[in-house]
């Protein structure tokens, strides 16, 4: 892809990203399976070193839901998903697969959110408990549970510390 095929596309990544919020209020409106694959698909544009593809993702039902007793029950989104990360043969493969899953993430988040629906971020599975309730396999990071819709409700976002406060110079 070259800088000339872009010209036509309507790319507002910035403003995607500025307004994504992790959402707390959902509607009840369903949402399709199609949609939900169309943007975890995007989340496979990640960036993954030596094309790992590290990512899978599980569709919880409602057993499995009731049975994780969430205290907000995911703040009652219509879909819940649980995105996995597979270990790597080293250490330093295991880091960056668990990098790049957060970015499949990410992709995931603001695809959704551009299209109007968004997501609630839990680490709920990182208890061993609700790891067993998932089924989740030896071998893999729970990097999230995301409860998934339409929100009814969006907050303001909070203050971020300014960039220029996180940037070092080395020589």
């Amino acid at each position: 892809m070259n800088d000339q095929s872009l010209g036509g596309m309507n790319l507002n990544i910035l403003e995607a990203i500025h307004t994504r919020r992790n959402i707390k209020s959902f509607k009840q409106d369903p949402i399709k399976m199609e949609q939900i694959h169309k943007w975890l698909q995007a989340g496979t544009m990640a960036p993954n070193h030596r094309m790992t593809e590290p990512w899978e993702v599980y569709v919880v039902g409602p057993e499995t839901r009731k049975n994780l007793n969430h205290k907000t029950d995911f703040w009652h989104a219509p879909v819940v998903l649980v995105v996995l990360s597979k270990h790597g043969t080293s250490d330093a493969e295991t880091y960056e697969n668990l990098i790049a899953t957060s970015c499949f993430v990410q992709n995931f988040l603001l695809a959704a959110w551009a299209e109007g629906v968004g997501a609630f971020w839990s680490s709920i599975a990182n208890v061993q408990r609700n790891r067993d309730i998932i089924g989740v396999p030896e071998g893999y990071d729970v990097v999230g549970v995301f409860g998934v819709g339409y929100p009814e409700e969006i907050k303001d976002a909070r203050a971020r510390t300014p960039i220029q406060q996180k940037i070092k110079h080395i020589s």
